[in-house]
């Protein structure tokens, strides 16, 4: 094989890099985006130019003989940012571990250590490929050397060799530099010739071919470019000297050592680990030839012929991993074609729909641990065959959510695949496809289906034994077997009952929306003096800000920016923008659920089966979509009426169950302030309460204004508002809003105390827990950037009150459940909104249902403070509030 030597210039590649990528972190803060970019780049270059020898040349802080001769020599350029300046060291250590050579000496640039390697590997009948981002480099390009100039970030390189030079530019390679002695480099601040550009100074090379050529017919020139060059000879001929890059650096170099392909692989694979580059993994596995993964996996894949021999086996090892698929269908319906199982992750069956029911007696045992991935798809697919899938034991998806609720990849198998064993599977969209042309799995062969899914079940069996005894080591094993687990099933049922809807009354709704959609557009338009699309954001920024004159708050790319903070702003200058906020709200209401909760009626059932999400939020919150419940906006009396449409079913009522502000009262837990504490206790309302001690008034002088500012200020302190916030949120001056919170932590010192340990740990540590152990991290609280340091510090304070509350209704739902099913009662739990759980309950139960409900959710945790339930009956979800 031919030799290839691939030279990198390190300073200019990583600094393309930073700025052409989003800001990113790992787990402990460290900004990695440079690191990431050089790091793709390399991989394609590798994968396109195939070296055998690489290295990557770093310019040295020392001064180079250039700053010697020229003080001024790249004086004024932006000094590097810290958050760049910390990623150098982590991307040599990582090179050195890819065993990738490194070369920096004191006195010379990169660009002179790439002009000398570059020079003794064309003798040596190397073919040599130069990467770099600064065009000086062209100069090095020849009949054996390609310059690779990156464009598009680090994205595309544009090749260079003599012929492309010559051909592109009607100059050779080394005549750049002639160019840039004329030209100057601004840079580099280098001063070329003062008023010779780049279409002056190509045509003076075509002509005299160097500077010293220039200047010596310097008399055969004429008009400004003459007396331009004669003022300035000596300025043309040292910027040429400070452009050349030199190529007889002292420099001891055997180019054997430059051979690349020989790295300890397990070393790489922890560095993108502890880099948090799972998504490189791949990319790892491709460039090795997919070798990296010594473990040999070899399935073995048939069907189940000996049913009843498989069940004992289960019930022996007291394990069984499953994986079923189904078609697309109904929720209520039999979709199940096959269920694949396994004992051992290797040996996988798999059986038929009409088979289901033999395997009933292990699926539903409780002795048997079920082990698998998203197994919540799992228990829906096996409802309607009457079956539940008891004792869920381990999904790895919920897992990983607990070991990292920020990863910047998925919860998707072949993501979890590539982390913990660097093996290669196929994602379910790689398998499928996506938009119109996806396949279902209907369309699969079995043999295709069958290996996708046995991967799927040894990825599972062979990583859980892993994820657990990290789950353990960071005392998230409670939380995992006693929260998360038995939440899938509760979720499971949730979504298997749906909740009833009253069609005729949404159809109702939808008509009245649409008529306060046409009378608020002709009051638009009256506004406005002519009818326009108001949906469309430019046609709205021409009659705010031009036909209106109203003040220009913020432009964009297209045009002005008309988004729900510019109008916010605009409020008190003109009647249409409250109507146009009105307008928006409706349209969305209209559309997100009334058109589209009409979409997803199922049509057995008449109720909607909304999806609850485990592993979405960072906060350990439960999200719903289709439709998304979390989001209805209540504060509307519109919005609100959309409750109206979740009706309990014949001869059943809706026990509605919210914690009262369970958030404050995990702060006053969780920081022991006995100001917040006692008033709790004595059952006094804590915005008044605070609005007393904040503003200096007796309670019964506490206006229902005071009360408002304090709730603002409660609510603040909760979510990590600043002053800046808070002044927002109440309208008054930074200074005002700064004396409220100054006030509010000098009368609950201890919070005050309890925010700023928090901070400290979370700067500590990279990470906060809540009351069930729950991690957030928070790699934004290490930045060295201000506002996004101040960001951590936000969500630091946040995570561990939202985060426990969140604990908490999980376990209010899992205890209300086990007790629901104990009692051998048909009243079930069906949503889950926020603090809020909804159960419909059978006339006859209403009483039971109430007396379970309030005592768990009371009784959920243990805290300083009770934990208080407003508990209200109803036909609909509107009348239970």
């Amino acid at each position: 094989m031919d030799k290839r030597l691939i030279i990198i210039d390190g300073n200019s590649i990583i600094n393309r890099a930073f700025y052409a990528l989003p800001e990113m972190n790992n787990k402990e803060g460290l900004k990695t985006n440079a690191i990431y970019g050089f790091t793709t780049m390399l991989f394609k270059i590798i994968d396109i130019y195939k070296p055998t020898h690489i290295s990557v040349a770093f310019d040295r802080k020392a001064p180079t003989f250039r700053h010697l001769e020229f003080k001024e020599y790249k004086a004024g350029r932006k000094k590097m940012p810290d958050d760049l300046g910390v990623q150098f060291e982590p991307l040599k250590e990582l090179l050195d571990k890819f065993n990738i050579h490194r070369l920096e000496i004191d006195g010379f640039e990169a660009d002179d250590i790439i002009g000398t390697v570059s020079k003794i590997a064309e003798e040596n009948d190397y073919k040599v490929y130069i990467v770099t981002g600064d065009k000086d480099a062209i100069q090095l390009a020849s009949n054996k050397t390609t310059t690779l100039i990156t464009k598009k970030g680090v994205g595309e390189v544009e090749e260079y060799d003599f012929n492309s030079v010559m051909e592109k530019y009607e100059m050779t390679p080394t005549q750049f530099i002639d160019l840039k002695g004329l030209m100057g480099d601004k840079s580099d601040n280098i001063p070329g010739v003062p008023g010779i550009g780049e279409k002056t100074g190509i045509k003076l090379i075509k002509e005299f071919s160097s500077i010293e050529n220039i200047i010596e017919n310097i008399d055969s020139l004429k008009g400004s470019v003459k007396k331009k060059l004669e003022e300035n000879k000596e300025l043309a001929v040292m910027s040429k000297r400070l452009a050349t890059i030199i190529r007889d650096v002292p420099i001891e170099i055997n180019l054997e050592e430059l051979e690349y392909g020989d790295f300890d692989k397990d070393a790489v694979i922890e560095s993108f680990r502890n880099l948090g580059f799972t998504s490189l993994l791949s990319r790892l596995v491709e460039l090795d030839g997919g070798n990296i993964v010594n473990e040999e996996i070899e399935l073995n894949i048939s069907k189940l012929e000996n049913i009843q021999e498989f069940i004992n086996e289960s019930k022996n090892q007291k394990k069984l991993i499953l994986k079923t698929v189904k078609k697309e269908g109904n929720i209520l319906e039999k979709n199940i074609m096959y269920m694949y199982i396994s004992i051992d992750g290797k040996n996988i069956y798999y059986i038929n729909e009409d088979e289901i029911l033999k395997l009933e007696t292990i699926l539903s045992s409780n002795e048997v641990e079920k082990i698998g991935y998203n197994l919540k798809d799992d228990y829906l697919a096996l409802r309607p065959y009457d079956i539940k899938l008891e004792n869920m034991r381990f999904d790895i998806t919920i897992a990983e959510y607990l070991i990292d609720s920020t990863s910047s990849t998925s919860y998707e198998c072949s993501d979890i695949s590539m982390k913990y064993l660097t093996r290669k599977m196929k994602s379910k969209e790689e398998l499928l496809g996506k938009g119109v042309k996806a396949k279902k799995y209907e369309d699969l062969e079995l043999e295709e289906l069958s290996e996708y899914i046995g991967k799927v079940i040894n990825v599972v069996a062979t990583v859980y034994e892993r994820m657990e005894k990290n789950i353990i080591e960071t005392n998230m094993d409670s939380l995992l077997y006693d929260i998360e687990m038995p939440l899938v099933e509760v979720l499971g049922e949730m979504e298997y009952e749906g909740v009833k809807v009253d069609i005729e009354k949404l159809n109702e709704l939808g008509a009245q929306f649409k008529e306060k959609i046409l009378t608020l557009e002709k009051e638009i338009y009256e506004l406005s003096g002519e009818p326009f699309n108001i949906n469309s954001p430019k046609q709205l920024g021409v009659i705010l800000f031009e036909r209106l004159e109203l003040p220009v708050i913020k432009k964009t790319k297209t045009g002005y920016s008309t988004n729900a903070e510019v109008l916010d702003k605009l409020r008190d200058k003109h009647p249409i923008i409250d109507k146009i906020t009105e307008y928006r709200q409706i349209v969305k209401l209209n559309s997100t659920y009334v058109d589209g909760m009409l979409s997803i009626i199922n049509p057995i059932s008449n109720r909607i089966h909304s999806s609850f999400n485990q592993t979405i939020t960072t906060t350990g919150r439960i999200s719903s979509t289709e439709p998304n419940l979390q989001n209805i906006p209540v504060r509307l009396e519109l919005g609100r009426n959309i409750r109206k449409v979740f009706i309990s079913d014949d001869k059943c009522k809706l026990v509605d169950a919210d914690y009262s502000q369970v958030e404050l009262r995990v702060l006053a837990h969780m920081s022991g302030d006995e100001n917040m504490i006692d008033a709790f206790k004595h059952n006094e309302d804590i915005h008044t309460k605070t609005a007393s001690q904040v503003f200096d008034v007796e309670i019964e002088n506490v206006t229902s204004e005071l009360r408002g500012a304090a709730k603002a200020v409660n609510f603040g302190i909760v979510y990590g508002k600043s002053d800046f916030g808070l002044a927002d949120d109440l309208n008054i001056s930074v200074k005002q809003a700064k004396e409220y919170i100054d006030s509010y932590f000098s009368k609950y010192s201890k919070i005050k105390e309890f925010m700023d340990t928090t901070i400290e740990n979370a700067s500590k540590d990279g990470y906060v827990t809540t009351l069930a152990n729950r991690r957030r991290y928070i790699p934004e609280i290490k930045s060295s950037n201000f506002m996004e340091r101040n960001r951590g510090k936000r969500f630091a304070m946040n995570a561990p009150i939202q985060g426990s509350a969140a604990d908490i209704i999980k376990i209010a739902m899992v205890n209300v459940y086990k007790k629901l099913e104990e009692n051998d009662l048909k009243s079930k739990l069906i949503l889950q909104v926020h603090d809020e759980l909804i159960v419909e309950a059978v006339e006859e139960e209403i009483d039971i249902v109430k007396k379970i409900v309030k005592e768990e959710m009371e009784n959920a945790v243990s805290m300083d403070v009770h934990l208080d339930v407003d508990l209200n009956v109803g036909d609909s979800w509107y009348e239970t509030k």
